[in-house]
């Protein structure tokens, strides 16, 4: 058997964290009611914060495989090698995948990026994420595969939108059982990720796995958490037994319940494998430096403590470590956010013993995991972890009217849009190079090359829009006008920058818009040919926020990796201040008569729309 180690962690949380009063805006109000029972349970659990992957219309802003694969972008970003094509086993674990089938670790497989390999998929609750691990550490142990990744990702919130409890309560003619309004302010989004292989990290920190032990108790208790069968007591045996599906859901067939009897059990079951594997000479409590345990609420550590000291086999409470106050519950996911917030920031010394304990109450089990800490704290990579130069997401400053409910509304569903879009910025891959450090000469020309043709556009389809502006809104038309007349020559700026690194003009000047650039391009033109096409403010937040936020940041970061001139980076520079000059005018734009609430609404789609389309451009480099 090999030794396994887990060389890097990485982890991917949803939007911006989101505290107790606003749980229901997320989720909603069922039947426009706040739930009663909402501030017994953020009492007992104590969470703070927590990260949900849908926005306040309840729109899911990413699939559950996504975030497990943005959770392995980071874990392998933070590794300080290329893996290449040595990882030969994907293990995926989640509570509810995106589909009833196929396999949720095929669905991550194919986001991933990752070549042709053995996958396999762990369904179940909390535990789904250690069988996972496990899976992965027993093919590197036995050689089957050099490395192996693991993931978890779990997407609870948009279960537990407030629409699909009313017609079910209304069907039943009750309000909807404590055994699922309970789980809706228990549970939230976020995924992790680990890589495992034969051989510590070149440099930095890793974790060596001396063994995990998964004990399932199916065969002692009932089902505590579930979701495919009603609690009635003369329900049929599976939600596939009733008559429809329509059928099932309205009966509460489908919802995700806790028995918040039998949960109560959990605790126990956890504690006695510890003086199990104590007894078994596994566990030295004396030795173990980190207690990472997974609990789903503050009241169940309590209980724990409670337990260890009956038995006499305490670890003091300084050496447990958490960050399910500020991250949230996120199911299977938790064990790896806590792992990744632990090895990532600092907290780790060489030497050091790592007991990781994850409870499951599905139909209880519990799993084990012990880790020493291997190699150099100081010998940390120089891309590990998120760079110092990838800041913390914030949309550029918008003056509004805080009078005005609709401004209001529009500029905060318009920050919540830019959020969400710089983060998926970040995981581009020729953005994450420039994070990385790893930028290179040809990525720069690759880049201008690609952007080229949708620069040349922009003038063109604000000038279209200007001339479907009716006459009686003179005013926005000569917005338009002078933001199409500021942008047309641009395009020549970034030529010389092109030649000033290198590249042939002719090539730039004859090249072909990527199929990112099309989309984007098509898209915009046919806002523009529109009557009033006042939504594509929308478009201009995104496109012109780019230029404020970014520009002149991106430039200022490729030219000091390149060791460029300020003439070779310039288009990104000036950008940088022009285009906050050029927010004034979105300013003006949004207070005008014609923002009413349902073109607000049309605003922020177009915004998103863009948003996505200019993502898929970067994407999509040099596929023409």
């Amino acid at each position: 058997m090999n030794p396994v180690y887990i060389t890097s962690i990485g982890k991917f949380l949803p939007g911006p964290p989101v505290g107790n009063d606003e749980i229901e805006d997320y989720l909603g109000r069922i039947g426009g009611r706040s739930s009663k029972s909402m501030r017994r349970i953020l009492e007992q659990n104590r969470i703070r914060a927590r990260h949900y992957a849908i926005d306040k219309q309840q729109r899911s802003l990413y699939s559950n495989a996504e975030m497990a694969q943005y959770a392995i972008d980071d874990a392998l970003r933070r590794h300080p090698e290329s893996l290449d094509r040595r990882i030969g086993f994907l293990a995926a674990g989640t509570t509810q995948g995106d589909l009833l089938v196929p396999g949720f670790a095929s669905m991550v497989h194919a986001r991933s990026g990752l070549p042709a390999m053995d996958v396999a998929t762990h369904h179940g609750v909390c535990g789904s994420g250690m069988q996972a691990m496990k899976n992965a550490y027993l093919r590197v142990a036995t050689g089957e595969a050099e490395a192996a990744v693991s993931c978890a990702s779990e997407f609870p919130s948009r279960i537990f939108k407030h629409a699909r409890f009313e017609k079910q309560a209304a069907f039943m003619d009750r309000p909807i059982p404590f055994d699922t309004d309970f789980l809706r302010f228990m549970l939230s989004d976020g995924a992790g990720a680990a890589v495992l292989e034969r051989q510590p990290a070149s440099r930095g920190l890793s974790l060596r796995v001396e063994w995990i032990d998964n004990m399932s108790y199916a065969d002692r208790y009932e089902a505590c958490m579930y979701a495919g069968v009603s609690s009635d007591a003369d329900a049929p045996a599976s939600w596939l037994d009733y008559p429809s599906v329509q059928e099932a859901a309205d009966r509460g067939a489908i919802n995700l319940k806790q028995d918040i009897r039998l949960v109560n059990e959990m605790p126990k079951v956890g504690v006695n494998r510890f003086f199990e594997l104590v007894a078994e000479g596994r566990i030295d409590p004396a030795r173990i430096d980190w207690m990472v345990c997974h609990y789903s609420s503050h009241f169940f550590r309590e209980e724990i403590f409670r337990l260890l000291r009956l038995g006499g086999l305490t670890i003091p409470e300084e050496r447990w470590f958490t960050n399910l106050y500020t991250k949230g519950n996120t199911g299977a996911a938790s064990i790896y956010i806590m792992l990744e917030e632990l090895m990532n920031e600092g907290h780790l010394k060489p030497g050091e013993q790592v007991l990781c304990m994850v409870p499951e109450s599905g139909r209880f089990q519990t799993s084990f995991m012990l880790m020493t800490v291997v190699g150099s704290a100081d010998d940390q990579p120089a891309a590990a972890g998120i760079p110092a130069t990838e800041r913390e997401p914030e949309a550029p400053h918008l003056d509004y009217d805080a009078a005005s409910a609709t401004q209001a509304f529009l500029v905060r569903e318009l920050v919540q849009v830019w959020i969400d879009f710089e983060q998926k910025l970040a995981r581009v891959p020729v953005i994450r190079q420039l994070y990385d450090g790893k930028f290179t000469l040809e990525l720069y020309k690759q880049l201008m090359e690609n952007i080229r043709q949708q620069v040349i556009d922009g003038s063109q389809w604000i000038a279209r829009a200007a001339s479907y502006i009716a006459i009686e809104h003179i005013d926005l038309r000569s917005l338009f006008i002078a933001h199409a007349r500021d942008e047309h020559r641009d395009f020549q700026i970034l030529e010389r920058n092109y030649t000033a690194v290198g590249g042939d003009l002719a090539a730039i000047q004859s090249g072909d818009k990527n199929i990112g650039s099309e989309a984007l391009s098509a898209y915009l033109f046919q806002r523009a040919s529109r009557d009033n096409p006042f939504d594509l403010i929308g478009a201009m937040w995104i496109i012109e926020g780019l230029g404020c936020r970014m520009a002149r940041y991106w430039g200022e970061m490729i030219q000091a990796q390149l060791n460029l001139t300020d003439e070779q980076v310039s288009f990104l520079i000036y950008h940088g201040d022009s285009d906050e000059k050029h927010f004034e005018r979105l300013e003006a734009a949004i207070a005008h008569p014609m923002l009413t609430m349902d073109m607000a609404a049309r605003i922020v789609k177009t915004a998103k729309t863009t948003a996505r389309l200019y993502v898929l451009q970067l994407e999509e480099l040099g596929n023409v």
